[in-house]
């Protein structure tokens, strides 16, 4: 399934302002690029494209409240630069299993003041003599390389899933409310 249908799919009813969360794993990207996305998406502050052949992070929209972008399985060298120019805010950023070589392909994000936690695994930068070193160095707003902090403490589970699960967990307090009032009809009766 390409990337704009799945968007259409995944809005189900709803308006571009209105999603807060958007999960386009698995689906494929045209020309390796983003596409179906644009700043209508307003609200959102959670991003999912794992593994879509993306190539390139040029297209991707200004999004000033997302917090939370999975990139990782994907073919991305480089172009990182767009992500502060159009995620100011992110705080989380997962590019595993992506292309990404060197320590200069990653200074870009040294102007997104907000990143709190970066994931790089199975990338070839982490073979890098003092990888953990240098990317704590070069971007010193991280608390997280990796999972870890830079004291090889592992971080608390407060990572994209965490964040999912919490948005699933609105969903719950929905679901019990109408089973609670279902509870209440028939204790009525």
């Amino acid at each position: 399934m390409d990337m704009k249908r799945r968007i259409h799919l995944e809005l189900r009813n709803r308006t571009p302002a209105d999603v807060k969360e958007l999960v386009l794993d698995n689906c494929r990207s045209k020309d390796g690029k983003i596409e179906g996305l644009t700043d209508e998406f307003e609200e959102l502050e959670f991003l999912s494209t794992i593994n879509v052949c993306l190539s390139s992070v040029a297209n991707l929209p200004k999004l000033n409240k997302l917090k939370k972008l999975e990139l990782s399985d994907n073919n991305i060298s480089g172009g990182l630069e767009v992500l502060a120019e159009k995620c100011p805010n992110l705080t989380h950023l997962n590019l595993s299993g992506n292309r990404i070589k060197d320590l200069s392909t990653i200074e870009p994000l040294k102007k997104l003041e907000s990143l709190k936690s970066l994931d790089l695994f199975n990338c070839e930068v982490t073979n890098l003599s003092d990888y953990r070193e240098n990317v704590f160095k070069l971007l010193p707003q991280l608390t997280y390389l990796d999972g870890y902090d830079h004291d090889e403490k592992e971080a608390p589970d407060s990572d994209a899933e965490a964040y999912v699960e919490g948005l699933d967990d609105e969903d719950d307090d929905e679901d019990d409310w109408r089973l609670n009032y279902t509870h209440l009809q028939s204790v009525g009766d």
